[in-house]
């Protein structure tokens, strides 16, 4: 069983990675033709707010996915 500390650790450096990754991934997406010229400093607010959205999702996921296969020794 993994204690509560680094549990915690995990979570954080998980959900930093994969806002980390989104972000990377993200920056291959040209929105310029939806952005009104003018917006781009809100366009990029919505972009990283997009990107915690969606690396908190996937780390969520895979946390879950962590848990679910700690918890399957309980089944014996």
């Amino acid at each position: 069983m993994i204690s509560i500390g680094l549990m915690g650790v995990i979570r954080i450096v998980s959900h930093l990675f994969f806002i980390c990754l989104t972000w990377y991934v993200l920056q291959c997406v040209n929105l310029n033709a939806l952005i009104r010229k003018g917006r781009e400093t809100e366009a990029k607010l919505l972009l990283l707010f997009i990107t915690i959205a969606i690396g908190g999702s996937v780390s969520r996921f895979f946390l879950d996915i962590l848990q679910w296969s700690q918890d399957l020794n309980y089944l014996l």
